[in-house]
């Protein structure tokens, strides 16, 4: 039985790779704000829960002491946040507190989570881990997590092995949260309460199953290669393509109005203006709506070569979540 220390254990994935690993005899330390949240999730006595959270140093050590292994999930992924400074804080002096305090107590290893956004763009042909970036991040998240990673390779010559993974677009059954978008968007769908194409439809994204994202966290940790990232992606569909494939599970095939990038972006410049205003979260920002202009396309061939990583077809995943909406 091994001793791990896991951050963003309350959140979609991390919940989920929390509870596999005790279901695998593991004991989990977890790192939370509320102690009271976290016990009602995860009641069993493999899991310890510690209170503090990623700016809290001293905090983070007194969870992470004696274990052997890190998970670092956490993140801020929020659209906008009325301080600019919120997604610096989290996402990368966050990481660097997790780092500093694994190296403090002799931890040998940590899997870090970022995002396939930081890669940006199919512009020309499809993205791979060592694709040069040539379009600026869209957010303020895939900017700051793009940071987060190139900081934490400092502390490979400290002697620390890190492995970095790149998931893309998450789906299926679990939480509700604005880290489970695309599944609270195909519930509004098969409730009939989504009617939107953003823009002409065609633009091409990546869509992973989430037992398949927590499934590549445990194979990452033990075959991932010292400094390596990796992809963890599913299926390259179009918008087009995922909610008509959605509509022939669910046997309800709505119809959907195209909604042009320009009045999108006219929304957004709205919603922009009156959170800047009045503080309040804007739904959507300009530069989200960017990330409307291009394909999102990427290969998971590294991982499943290196780590023996396993994608469950989209049709197959879609079948799955929806047999979950219906249960819950």
């Amino acid at each position: 039985m091994a001793k791990i220390f896991i951050t963003g254990a309350t959140g979609f994935v991390g919940e989920q790779l929390a509870k596999k690993l005790v279901d695998q005899g593991n004991e989990v330390h977890l790192l939370a704000r509320s102690v009271s949240k976290a016990k009602k999730m995860f009641p069993d006595e493999q899991f310890k829960i510690f209170e503090g959270d990623l700016l809290e140093p001293t905090k983070i050590q007194k969870a992470i002491e004696n274990c052997s292994e890190v998970y670092h999930l956490a993140a801020y992924a929020k659209v906008w946040d009325k301080d600019p400074q919120a997604f610096y804080k989290m996402n990368v002096e966050g990481t660097l507190h997790i780092l500093e305090q694994a190296l403090q107590v002799g931890i040998k290893r940590v899997v870090l989570t970022s995002t396939a956004g930081v890669l940006g763009p199919a512009v020309n042909g499809i993205v791979t881990e060592n694709t040069p970036q040539t379009v600026p991040h869209s957010t303020e998240y895939e900017r700051t997590k793009a940071i987060s990673e190139q900081e934490s390779l400092k502390y490979l010559d400290k002697g620390l092995e890190i492995v970095t993974l790149n998931p893309t677009r998450i789906y299926g059954g679990g939480q509700r949260s604005e880290s489970n978008a695309v599944t609270k968007l195909l519930e509004r769908y098969h409730q009939g309460k989504w009617r939107i194409m953003p823009g002409d439809g065609k633009r091409i994204g990546n869509y992973v199953f989430v037992e398949d994202v927590v499934q590549g966290h445990i194979l990452a940790m033990q075959k991932g290669r010292n400094g390596e990232r990796y992809i963890l992606g599913g299926d390259n569909v179009s918008y087009q393509e995922l909610f008509d494939m959605f509509g022939e599970i669910t046997g309800k095939h709505l119809r959907l109005f195209n909604l042009p990038i320009g009045v999108m972006m006219t929304f957004a410049r709205l919603q922009l203006f009156m959170a800047n205003t009045f503080g309040k979260a804007p739904l959507i920002t300009p530069n989200f709506v960017k990330k409307y202009l291009y394909d999102w396309k990427v290969s998971s061939e590294k991982a499943q070569k290196e780590l023996g990583y396993q994608i469950t077809p989209l049709k197959q995943g879609l079948t799955k979540t929806l047999e979950w909406l219906k249960n819950n």
